[in-house]
This record gives structure tokens, C-alpha cells and sequence, in this order.
């Protein structure tokens, strides 16, 4: 079985959509633990990056993540065979389908993951298989990944398997944040057993959006490496309330509370000039 092919226009045009779509839709996608990542890619070797699943925005994130990460490999996801059948367009993206809650869909996935590590592609999955609030414990992740990951240690000498945390709460602003971490990379070596091996992804996963957690409470943008902004502003009354009352005392109107470094940047820029 053959990795699926990517259509280098299709990746392109598809990108285009989704940094578009993730501006208008996000105040700001915000990310810990890219050096985990580096590190966990650095030897190679297979990986695989698990996510949990909270939302249908997850691949629409992967998407974005793996371009300003990891622009020069090649991505590839699993999808439900109906769903994929509806959105062809996906084909020539990365994605491939999977037949699910089925014996065969089992046996589709755990092939062309292999196929795609062997091939030194990147496989993304969400191994909760349903969204599944970032709140509820204990996290239940389906065999599936643990099988793959041992199969292809077994074969390769070793699989790296990439914890990737996901929340999408809401700030000061009119629109959510987009906030993830890369927990610690799980090395699988061959020999090991899906027992065991599951209870670590199941640990590393668990670790990261416990943190992730922790920090999006702090509401605090400056402890995360931003890499998209999108639209500021409450909008609504209230922000129509702060747009008179700055032209009242003849102030710049502001909606963005980093309103002092956009400030210091466009002064930057002048003096360049």
C-alpha cells in the first residue's frame, strides 16, 4: 500500500484557505513546546503527533502547524471514508480514509500508517475518535495508536510518538484563542508492549493539557510564541462604547491590548524608512 499522494497546488491553495479562515476566525493561535518538537524530529526517525480532540478547528490547526513547523516533510491524516468521500478535495492534502469502528477500518489505518512512517512522512492523529471536552478525565484514547506505534518501532528500531495539546478558550476578546503545547516526546523501542506503550501515550498527553491548562488561566499572550493574529476588538456596544469615548478625548482607539507594541513596531518601521 502506497502513502498517499499530495498535490503540491492543492497543499498550496489549501494553506492559503486555512490561514485565512483561522485569522477571521481566531484572536490569536498561540504555541508552547515548539523546541519538543524540534528535538522529537531532530534523529529522523517515524513520528507520529497525537492530539486531543475537542473540536472540528483540530485539523484546520494541524494544517497550520505543520507548515510553519515542518514545511519541508510531507502530512498526512486519517479521516472517516464517508466524510472523505463528500470532501474530495482532502485526497490531495494528506488525508486518508479510514472505515470507521470497523475491523477492516482498524486494519486500513494500521496500514497505511506504516507505510507512511516507513516513508518518513509525519501522521497526525486524534486517538479520542470523537470530540471530547479538554476538561474530562480520565483521557481514553482508542488502541489503535499504541498498535501502530509498536509495529513500527518493531520494524524501524523506534517511533517517536508527539503529544500536541489543544484548548480553545476565550479571553478579552470578541473571538477564542487558539492555544497549544507539544508535551514530552514518548520513544517507543522495539520489543515493547501496546500495554504499557498506552499507558505512557495516555500519561504524555495527559501531562500536556494539564499545562496547558494551567497556563491558559493566566489569560496571559506573552507566555506563548504567537503564530497567527487575527481580529481584535469586543465589537458590539461595548466596543462602539470605547471607539466614542476615545474620539471624545481625542486618544487613539485602540481594541488590542498590545496596543504598545503595535505602536512600538510601527515606530521601528519608520525609522527603517
Amino acid at each position: 500500500m502506497k502513502a498517499p499522494t499530495i498535490s503540491r497546488l492543492m497543499l498550496w491553495f489549501f494553506r492559503r484557505i486555512v490561514h485565512r479562515y483561522v485569522r477571521r476566525h481566531f484572536h490569536g493561535v498561540r504555541l508552547l513546546g515548539a523546541e519538543r518538537l524540534t528535538a522529537a524530529a531532530a534523529d529522523g526517525g517515524p513520528l507520529i503527533i497525537y492530539a486531543n480532540h475537542g473540536s472540528w478547528w483540530d485539523p484546520m490547526v494541524s494544517f497550520l502547524l505543520a507548515e510553519r513547523l515542518m514545511k519541508a516533510k510531507r502530512h498526512y491524516a486519517p479521516m472517516d471514508a464517508k466524510e472523505l468521500e463528500r470532501y474530495r478535495i482532502l485526497k490531495y492534502v494528506g488525508i486518508f480514509p479510514v472505515e470507521m469502528k470497523t475491523a477492516r477500518g482498524a486494519i486500513q489505518f494500521l496500514r497505511s500508517g506504516e507505510e507512511i512512517l516507513r516513508a518518513r512522512g509525519v501522521l497526525w492523529v486524534t486517538p479520542q475518535g470523537r470530540f471530547v471536552d479538554a476538561r474530562e478525565r480520565p483521557l481514553e484514547l482508542k488502541r489503535g495508536l499504541a498498535a501502530l506505534a509498536v509495529r513500527v518501532a518493531a520494524r524501524e528500531g523506534g517511533c517517536t510518538v508527539q503529544p500536541l495539546a489543544i484548548e480553545y478558550p476565550f479571553w478579552d476578546e470578541r473571538l477564542p484563542e487558539c492555544l497549544l503545547e507539544f508535551g514530552d516526546a514518548v520513544s517507543v523501542t522495539a520489543g515493547e508492549e501496546e500495554g504499557p506503550v498506552q499507558q505512557r501515550l495516555v500519561a504524555g498527553l495527559e501531562a500536556a493539557m494539564e499545562n496547558l491548562k494551567s497556563r491558559a488561566l493566566l489569560r496571559d499572550a506573552t507566555q506563548f510564541r504567537s503564530l497567527e493574529v487575527g481580529r481584535a476588538g469586543t465589537g458590539g456596544v461595548y466596543g462602539f462604547g470605547q471607539w466614542l469615548k476615545a474620539k471624545i478625548s481625542r486618544r487613539s482607539h485602540w481594541t488590542e491590548p498590545a496596543a504598545a507594541v503595535a505602536s512600538a513596531l510601527e515606530k521601528e518601521r519608520n525609522r527603517g524608512a
